[in-house]
């Protein structure tokens, strides 16, 4: 019986510690109910107004062609995540803490997240954006690159 009780504490330290360290385990959790919930109304919301993919549609094509029609070197085709290229990490934190200050708020992203001299600014865009803010940000993008000699 006592050696059944050191089986089954050494079984029980090694599962323990499996679920401390170990990777898989760790990064398994299910999604939060209020995640799950919110997810399944934003669904319901876009199938009952097909309206907000044409407005995201036009928001997405507009931002793409003037941000490019500016100077700006764009990633991809037709997504609301628009990669703006900056190639620089200074240069794109620096761009970014310039469109904060224009209430801009934009993720800079670079190496690791993104490969060495591949650095960037990331916009989503969204349909609620309305075109006057689209051009306030535009009017930004291209103060702020000038200012920084980007474009």
């Amino acid at each position: 019986m006592e050696e059944l009780g050191r089986i089954y504490l050494c079984i029980k330290n090694i599962v323990d510690t499996l679920r401390q360290k170990s990777r898989p385990y760790l990064f398994s959790n299910s999604l939060a109910p209020a995640l799950v919930v919110a997810c399944l109304k934003a669904l319901e919301i876009i199938n009952n107004n097909k309206n907000l993919i044409t407005k995201l549609h036009d928001n997405t094509l507009y931002f793409r062609e003037q941000i490019t029609e500016i100077g700006y070197e764009v990633k991809g085709d037709s997504h609301p995540i628009v990669p703006i290229m900056i190639y620089d990490a200074k240069q794109a934190v620096a761009l970014s803490e310039m469109l904060l200050e224009k209430n801009i708020y934009v993720i800079p992203f670079s190496f690791p997240v993104v490969p060495k001299n591949q650095a960037r600014i990331r916009v989503q865009l969204s349909s609620s954006h309305t075109k006057d803010q689209l051009k306030h940000s535009i009017r930004a993008f291209k103060e702020c690159g000038k200012a920084l000699n980007i474009i």
